[in-house]
């Protein structure tokens, strides 16, 4: 029978090689890079109330057969405007399908203040590379 240290030793040498192998890509895994998806459609209420939660729903462009709607990442740019991008993942190294489908997505909005809202949807770049966007606004009513 091993020593307790020398099996401590022997079990960590283990679990290392597990970890490290684990990690590697292999040739039939798949790979993908993230990818931001247009915004063509929003469903937003007309007005808000304070302290309530909505469900906004997107309708999102998948470019290809190897894009796949994945979240959204809202970001404020002040106290009550919320800059909004639909993130896709884009498989690589496989061919895909030349055909542009819609998604549907929502997310979950709370109302925080009493000030009306600014939602900008990411919906592409213009011809010069500029950023676009589909601007909302939303009043919060009593």
């Amino acid at each position: 029978m091993l020593p307790m240290r020398t099996l401590w030793k022997v079990l960590k040498a283990i679990a290392l090689v597990l970890v490290l192998n684990g990690c590697e890509i292999g040739e039939d895994e798949v790979n993908y890079h993230f990818v931001t998806l247009q915004v063509v459609d929003v469903d937003m209420p007309e007005a808000f109330r304070l302290s309530e939660t909505y469900q906004v729903e997107v309708t999102v462009l998948e470019t290809n057969g190897c894009t796949e709607f994945e979240g959204f990442n809202i970001t404020s740019e002040d106290t009550t405007t919320r800059q909004v991008v639909a993130i896709g993942t884009e498989q690589t190294e496989v061919a895909c399908a030349e055909i542009v489908t819609e998604a549907r997505a929502s997310f979950e909005f709370t109302c925080l203040y009493p000030e009306t809202y600014v939602f900008r949807f990411w919906t592409g770049e213009d011809e010069l590379g500029e950023p676009q966007f589909l601007e909302i606004e939303v009043p919060v009513v009593p």
